[in-house]
């Protein structure tokens, strides 16, 4: 591995030292960035310091959150007795209420919110509008109304509700994607068709939910809302898996999605196969979305929000994935440790505090893209 600095950062860049000229712009330093090649395998790209110190404290924050939730409960647990537990240490009892209730409830917290985080990264930087999320596009939604068809039509949680939430998020995905194909497709028309598209799969939710019997719309509409409660190993698993897969990839396509900034036909001239990596986003993302959702519901506003907040805290022209990955996680586990304190002796389901505090992040971006002028 190979590291050279980026200009601005222990060089001296252009004019450094000379005197300004009256009248003239000051010059204008770029932040440092460590620019990097590996041989084995051949990758390179650029790192920047301030994205890196972000992630390290957005890490610290989501260990510190994880470990409170473990330890909040009906029966508050000293972190001493919860890290034992984890460690399968201590009191018998205390290991069982650590590994089999509260273990899996974080657990789930921390890979749906880095799903959602990532998924949302990955479509805002596609298609250059910080209003482009899963659940702004239907997406969510696709997903949502294929797993509330499993549960009207009798179908119990586990690996059918997995497999109807990818179903659901590729049948929307497509739709979206065939819709706003004409001669290609751009990012604003694929944000407004997937607005159509989801409020058509909210409608299909909206008349199962109608004609379900009383028992299966109650449960229905309990896992509409984001729940992290009573969540077991078994629906983990799958949304693991798929982490271990998807992220990857996603990190991968950051180099393509980067080029594809500078407009498809200068992309195609750098040899960019540009719908394909299109395509490729789309799946990424979507599988994402599928298994966070089948395993939590459709936590709201995480994916539209994440990525905005990581993108002001690590200073970046675009929503950086790994950032918006540890702040989707952090936001889904305030909000579920926030939704068991509020109200004593009830436990909210987390979409609910998720949508209090999204839906004034939605606002500030439509009033910001109102004043400029523009949809991003």
């Amino acid at each position: 591995m190979t590291t050279e600095l980026a200009p601005g950062h222990g060089e001296p860049g252009p004019g450094h030292g000379r005197e300004p000229v009256p009248g003239a712009p000051s010059p204008r330093r770029s932040p440092g960035r460590i620019a990097y090649r590996l041989a084995v395998p051949p990758a390179s790209g650029v790192l920047r310091p301030r994205t890196l110190g972000v992630c390290a404290v957005l890490a610290a924050a989501v260990c510190a959150v994880f470990l409170a939730g473990v330890s909040a409960g009906e029966a508050s647990l000293p972190l001493a007795e919860v890290l034992r537990a984890v460690a399968g240490a201590g009191d018998p009892e205390t290991r069982l209420i650590v590994h089999e209730l509260r273990l899996p409830r974080a657990v789930a917290g921390l890979l749906v919110g880095i799903a959602f985080g990532v998924s949302g990264a990955l479509l805002q930087t596609m298609t250059l509008n910080p209003l482009a999320s899963p659940d702004m596009m239907g997406i969510t939604q696709g997903a949502g109304t294929a797993v509330v068809a499993g549960l009207v039509l009798g179908w119990d949680f586990g690996p059918g509700t997995q497999f109807l939430g990818l179903l659901g998020a590729l049948t929307a995905a497509l739709a979206v994607y065939v819709l706003a194909w004409r001669r290609g497709t751009t990012g604003y028309r694929i944000v407004l068709v997937g607005v159509g598209v989801a409020w058509i799969c909210t409608s299909a939710t909206d008349y199962l939910m109608a004609h379900g019997r009383q028992f299966e719309a109650q449960a229905a509409l309990g896992w509409l809302v984001g729940n992290l409660n009573a969540r077991t190993w078994q629906q983990i698993g799958p949304l693991a898996l798929a982490l271990a897969v998807l992220l990857p990839a996603a990190l991968l396509l950051g180099r393509q999605l980067r080029t594809l900034q500078l407009g498809d036909d200068l992309a195609r001239g750098l040899g960019v196969r540009v719908q394909a990596v299109r395509i490729a986003v789309l799946v990424c993302s979507v599988g994402l979305v599928a298994f966070g959702t089948a395993t939590a519901g459709p936590v709201a506003f995480v994916a539209l929000a994440a990525p905005q907040i990581a993108q002001r805290l690590a200073g970046t022209p675009l929503p950086p994935p790994v950032a918006s990955g540890l702040t989707g996680a952090l936001v889904v586990l305030v909000s579920d440790l926030a939704a068991r304190k509020l109200i004593p002796g009830t436990e909210l389901p987390a979409g609910i505090v998720t949508g209090v505090l999204g839906a004034p992040v939605l606002l500030w971006l439509l009033v910001r893209a109102n004043r400029t002028g523009s949809g991003g």
